[in-house]
């Protein structure tokens, strides 16, 4: 009897884990497209809006006593890039010493961008680059933490090495994982059926052919979900760029 109180409490507890897991990846994958796809603005524009106080994070990255990649934002949705900065001396430049003359007044929203970005290898950067405050690490536990529930559980539609790859290579396999496993979200936590039987929050059936993905497969699939996910990221963060202005 006390087995059988219990676990609706687990039950409901697991997916409110889950669904908090999912709405901070949700939320960080969106943030991020927006922040990878700036709209193009002049060093001119970038200063008027430090003047005006309009800058809410900036994202550069120095290369020889320059600016090499400036990136800035005014709200958490509108991003902009000065592109063709050029590094050393010379018209077109834009060096160190003034950039930081220029935000003396914000350095608590200035990021330095370093070789660090690109150096994960195959796990994915994005759940450690979300561009809010505290955002970065937040987003990062919950895919960390999406990735232990998955090493932990028994997957139902491919085993472990196909999940590893859809986290890693896949960029969004924890996303994908969430949405799925053990069961589709959408279909809630499910209520106990007739005495005797199964409670209908158990793992649904793999699928009518029985089919599970191997690790082989997974890998293979990974890189295509990661080419389609990277593609919808430009094109999700190009429309909202447009609709934003």
């Amino acid at each position: 009897m006390e087995d059988e109180q219990i676990r609706p409490f687990w039950r409901v507890a697991g997916f409110a884990v889950r669904l908090t897991l999912l709405v901070l990846l949700l939320a960080g994958a969106f943030l991020v497209a927006l922040s990878v796809t700036p709209s193009d603005r002049t060093l001119g524009e970038f200063r008027a809006a430090l003047e005006a106080d309009r800058v809410s994070r900036v994202v550069y990255r120095p290369q020889e006593g320059g600016v090499s990649r400036l990136v800035w934002s005014e709200g958490p949705l509108v991003w902009h890039e000065v592109p063709g900065l050029l590094t050393g001396e010379g018209p077109g430049t834009y060096p160190v010493e003034q950039f930081r003359r220029d935000i003396h007044t914000i350095p608590g929203r200035v990021v330095r961008e370093g070789p660090e970005r690109d150096s994960r290898g195959i796990f994915p950067n994005w759940p450690f680059l979300v561009p809010v405050a505290q955002g970065a690490w937040t987003v990062g536990v919950a895919w960390v933490l999406a990735l232990l529930i998955m090493i932990g559980s028994v997957p139902r539609l491919g085993n472990r090495w196909a999940w590893f790859w859809l986290f890693t290579v896949g960029q969004i396999g924890a996303i994908l994982f969430l949405l799925l496993e053990p069961r589709p979200i959408w279909r809630g936590i499910g209520r106990e059926r007739a005495a005797g039987q199964e409670p209908s929050g158990e793992p649904e059936p793999r699928s009518r052919l029985n089919v599970r993905l191997g690790g082989g497969t997974g890998c293979l699939l990974s890189i295509a979900v990661g080419i389609v996910s990277a593609i919808a990221a430009v094109g999700l963060g190009m429309l909202m760029g447009l609709l934003l202005g």
